[in-house]
């Protein structure tokens, strides 16, 4: 079946956490829609390949780092002069249950509320002098930025803060015409999700298959989201069709999750 025409072609594009699960499915379908591309992801992941591959310029960054994102700002703008739709993709994801008293327990929590979080934050702020009238920011958020999950409380907060984020930028860059929208995707069939699956079989004491299928009951479409599922979303808010729309969270669950 054809793929929807977005209107994209020609649009400059950049998506961070390219080089993962999602990031990569939604590199292709951008890619396939005619969008000039830059990749973003940290050094060593795999992010070369994938741009030779979709003819993306390749941008190599740590996120946690000012003057690395400046550089990629400034990669933008001589390339470009301006983007179209950021997409803030990259995230981290691992467990901190409350009873973890490891020396290092508090700058794993921190460490994923700055990935999470406050990463979006710096490298929306250093484009936003190139992002025009018209430009779309879609953030990367999670149903669990919608509800509580136990020994996951450092990932839920970031998630929470993300549809915050999302909401207070959307008014105060809408009158300058640019949307900030959020995805909250459910459970996604990535190697961080199914970690995650892992861990929490492990701490109740189940195998995965029984926790995957616990999880699954509860979606109106008992099956596990694919990278590729979520591409659609993120085009149409990165489109001419979704202008109406900002500082909204749009859930992407099979029903998991219905607000």
């Amino acid at each position: 079946m054809r793929s929807p025409d977005y209107g994209l072609q020609g649009k400059t594009v950049l998506i961070t956490g390219a080089a993962g699960g999602i990031g990569n499915a939604l590199a292709r379908a951008f890619a396939a829609q005619g969008a000039r591309l830059m990749l973003l992801d940290r050094a060593g992941t795999g992010l070369h390949g994938l741009c030779a591959e979709l003819g993306a310029i390749e941008a190599e960054c740590d996120l946690g780092d000012t003057a690395q994102v400046a550089g990629v700002a400034a990669l933008v703008r001589e390339r470009w002069g301006m983007l179209d739709v950021l997409v803030n993709n990259a995230g981290t994801e691992y467990p901190t249950p409350l009873a973890d008293d490891a020396p290092d327990a508090m700058a794993r929590w921190a460490g994923l509320l700055d990935n999470n979080v406050s990463s979006m934050v710096r490298l929306t702020q250093a484009l936003l002098p190139l992002l025009p009238r018209g430009a779309s920011v879609i953030n990367q958020s999670s149903i669990w930025g919608r509800i509580g999950v136990a020994g996951f409380s450092a990932y839920a907060a970031s998630k929470h803060a993300v549809v915050g984020l999302t909401r207070s930028l959307a008014l105060e860059l809408g009158p300058r015409g640019i949307r900030v929208n959020a995805v909250c995707p459910g459970w996604v069939r990535t190697a961080a999700a199914l970690r995650s699956l892992t861990a929490m079989a492990q701490e109740q004491g189940r195998s995965e298959a029984e926790v995957e299928h616990e999880i699954l009951s509860k979606q109106a479409v008992p099956v596990m989201l694919t990278p590729e599922d979520l591409a659609g979303v993120f085009l149409f808010l990165a489109s001419s069709g979704a202008t109406p729309l900002t500082g909204q969270c749009l859930v992407a669950s099979h029903g998991e999750v219905m607000a």
